[in-house]
């Protein structure tokens, strides 16, 4: 009986062992999506769902048939983000889709009635002073955007340039 005791405890634990070195399935880098292009469905719905707010994507339009190309991104639940919190997700998500799909021209953010924004590359561009498809990591994205998106100035200064 104790050779059974042990063997069942034994087991247990080898099984707690197990499971603790599997992982779920981390997101992919995002630049693993660098250089896609505005007519991969599948590139641009996957770096959605990684950005702010990807959750509630409710669908997303490629505007490819002709020249300049463009995303249409529609929020669902957004009533509980404010002005402030729409702003910077669009500022946010703008940077990174400009900066890993190659072709793509400009951006508009659908969120329901209340907000709706277009966004130019070129004028994001023009927001930080530099092109955006120059960065290889999300790491040196991040820190670029952290200097413009933690002042409500400069973000409303852009915001004031689109509407």
């Amino acid at each position: 009986m104790r050779k059974f005791i042990n063997f069942i405890l034994m087991s247990i634990g080898l099984l707690l062992v197990i499971s603790g070195c599997q992982s779920s399935k981390p997101n992919e880098d995002l630049f693993h999506y660098k250089g896609s292009y505005v007519g991969d469905n599948s590139a641009v719905g996957n770096i959605l769902q990684q950005l702010r707010s990807g959750e509630e994507v409710e669908r997303f339009e490629l505007i490819t048939k002709s020249e300049p190309y463009g995303v249409v991104i529609t929020y669902s639940d957004y009533a509980e983000m404010s002005e402030k919190s729409v702003k910077q997700t669009v500022l946010y998500n703008a940077t990174f889709l400009f900066a890993l799909i190659q072709n793509v021209d400009w951006i508009t953010f659908i969120f329901g009635d209340d907000y709706q924004y277009k966004v130019e590359k070129q004028a994001v561009q023009k927001w930080y002073g530099m092109e955006l498809g120059g960065y290889t990591s999300e790491d040196e994205l991040q820190e670029l955007m952290q200097q413009f998106l933690e002042d409500e100035d400069k973000i409303n200064q852009f915001f004031v340039l689109v509407e």
